[in-house]
């Protein structure tokens, strides 16, 4: 796999970015990837400020690659956030659920490199607008909150192909190699993997809701709590109340009700399959298995490889 912007941006060998999941993303999967030579994401949406800062303490005496965080703009104290990022000099910013106007010019004053999640074309451009290094377009085939649009990850490409001149990065049901040069084809530069990755060892999930994700199949995962921001959930009993809830016409009011707080964290944190929050991608009915990072990324590049020669056999060339 050769070099391109987002490797040299980046500073890692493979244009490979682990997605920063709530309750997945700790110092142990982070170190990994970027061990393994892609962009480890340490989560800071599930953290303390305090557990956040132990999380990369950690992280950077694991690996000596870069690695980044995935930062959500709502976070009620962002402002601390910030303050342990820029004191630890993390190199890559990741940030989502807001616009990064605010922010992004503070961190690259810094040196801090920024990529922007969008779900759509309009904020893409807004992003860029605002100076981000790059923008990570994910499709709602992703786990987790998704854009209102319900826009796949493919047609999503499409959209913003020719529009943007800064790097792409391709999110959203991203499993194999195979589909990484899909992504590389409609001109990604770099792919987010995220289900992939929340069933590794390393990650920070719970067991039982790991081997949630292996025995998953086909249609088990869905866009739920539209009412208060699309959110793709693993069918479970509480999968089941929502739905009941959205059939009866519920009020969002009665949505957050139902929810609570700490839910996400009781179903992938404390492997609690009955009530809690199960967040994952569509791509989790493809995952076999809990495997090491380090076997993930090997398969990813040779299935990549593979299957980028069996094209060029195929045309001839």
């Amino acid at each position: 796999m050769n070099m391109n912007r987002i490797c040299t941006l980046l500073k890692i060998q493979y244009p490979i970015i682990q997605g920063g999941m709530v309750w997945c993303s700790g110092w142990r999967l982070a170190s990994a990837v970027s061990n393994s030579g892609g962009l480890g994401i340490v989560g800071a949406g599930s953290m303390h400020p305090h557990v956040f800062e132990e999380h990369l303490i950690k992280c950077k005496a694991a690996t000596s690659n870069p690695f980044g965080v995935n930062l959500p703009l709502m976070y009620p104290q962002i402002d601390e956030m910030m303050g342990i990022i820029l004191k630890h000099q993390v190199p890559v910013v990741i940030t989502s659920a807001g616009s990064p106007s605010k922010y992004t010019s503070l961190f690259k004053q810094h040196g801090i490199k920024v990529l922007h999640v969008v779900s759509n074309l309009r904020f893409a451009l807004k992003s860029q607008d605002a100076g981000v290094d790059g923008i990570i377009a994910e499709g709602f085939e992703a786990g987790g909150h998704n854009g209102a649009e319900e826009t796949t990850t493919l047609v999503l490409l499409q959209l913003l192909l020719g529009k943007l001149s800064v790097p792409l990065v391709a999110a959203g049901g991203i499993g194999s190699g195979r589909a990484m040069l899909a992504a590389m084809a409609l001109g990604a530069e770099g792919v987010q993997i995220g289900s992939l990755f929340a069933a590794s060892e390393e990650s920070s999930a719970h067991l039982a809701f790991k081997q949630r994700i292996v025995e998953s199949s086909e249609g088990d995962t869905l866009l739920s709590l539209k009412p208060i921001g699309g959110v793709r959930l693993l069918r479970n009993p509480f999968f089941d109340k929502v739905r009941q809830l959205e059939l009866s016409g519920g009020s969002p009011d009665q949505f957050r009700e139902l929810l609570g707080k700490g839910r996400a964290k009781l179903g992938m944190f404390e492997g609690d399959l009955e009530e809690g929050e199960l967040e994952i991608g569509q791509i989790a009915a493809h995952i076999q298995s809990v495997e090491p990072v380090s076997v993930i990324f090997e398969r990813l590049l040779s299935d990549y490889h593979s299957s980028l020669n069996g094209l060029c056999s195929h045309s001839g060339k």
